[in-house]
Parts: C-alpha cells; sequence; structure tokens
C-alpha cells in the first residue's frame, strides 16, 4: 500500500475519531457540571465529569507534576509521533494494523489534546457497571484505544494461520 493510501485510512479513521472524542467532551463540559451525575438504567451506566490526571485507571496519578506531565506529554507525543512514522514508513503494514494505529493514534490524540488544555488531565465521564463490576471512568478517545487494541488482535489471529 503506498504512503498517500495508508495517510489517507490514518485520517479517515483518525479525524472522526479525534472530533468525536472532543465534541463528547465539550458536551460533559457543558452539561455535566450542572446537572453533576447522571445514572442510567439502574445505575449500569453512570455519566459524571471526572477529571484524570493519570493515565488508564488513573495509573500515574500521584506522581509529582513534573513527572506526570513529562511522560503524559511529551513520553505519549512521541509515542504518537513513532505510531504515526511506523504507519507512513511501513510498507508491509496489513490494513488490520493500519486500521489499529489509527485508533491508537486517534485516542492518544484526544486524550493529549486534554492534557494541554485542561491543565494536564483527561477529562473521562462514562462508566459502566455490571453488579459489583464497574469500569473506570472513561471516554471516547479511551474506546478507540481499546478498539484499536482489539483489531489488532483480530487480525493478528485471522493472520496467524496464513503465516505458517
Amino acid at each position: 500500500m503506498s504512503v498517500w493510501k495508508r495517510l489517507m485510512v490514518i485520517c479517515l479513521v483518525s479525524l472522526p475519531c479525534i472530533g468525536c472524542d472532543q465534541v463528547t467532551k465539550q458536551a460533559a463540559l457543558w452539561i455535566l457540571p450542572e446537572t453533576g451525575t447522571l445514572s442510567f438504567l439502574g445505575d449500569a451506566v453512570r455519566v459524571q465529569l471526572v477529571y484524570n490526571p493519570g493515565g488508564f485507571l488513573s495509573l500515574g496519578a500521584s506522581l509529582t507534576e513534573p513527572w506526570r506531565l513529562g511522560f503524559f506529554l511529551i513520553g505519549v507525543g512521541g509515542l504518537l509521533l513513532a505510531i504515526l512514522v511506523f504507519a507512513l514508513s511501513s510498507r508491509s503494514v496489513r490494513l488490520t494494523e493500519l486500521l489499529a494505529v489509527s485508533l491508537f493514534f486517534a485516542g492518544g490524540t484526544g486524550n493529549l489534546l486534554d492534557r494541554v488544555l485542561y491543565d494536564g488531565s483527561v477529562v473521562d465521564f462514562v462508566r459502566i457497571s455490571a453488579g459489583s463490576l464497574h469500569t473506570g471512568f472513561f471516554n471516547f478517545a479511551d474506546v478507540a484505544i481499546t478498539t484499536g487494541a482489539l483489531v489488532w488482535m483480530a487480525g493478528m489471529l485471522l493472520n496467524r494461520g496464513r503465516e505458517c
């Protein structure tokens, strides 16, 4: 696949994801401070504004601010750049890998934008529960990253038989 086709796929996947992420976060910022917590389906879905200074499940939130900002701004920014370079330069990248990488890039970029805009924190606002089990609060960018991981794993499983 040519670099232009890879760039087209990245843009067609990433730009709408980043846009949806930022629009949903703006809606949460606009609606939720006044209403507090919204609960649906017997609290199976909770919508509440949370500023997360850490990463997945608030990992790294207790780091000192210079370390936290360095890791989440510089480190993640560098990782996103590396992902983009990989996706554009790898001639043997499969479509499933390119889709997964585009979703990783979109989710990471959406959360990185938050860190720049909201004093190093990410806007999270949805939590899903099933009985005593529940997710942490998350956002659309986190869904993109998780979907990217699932697409990557599915691509690996589908292509495993072809490599033998």
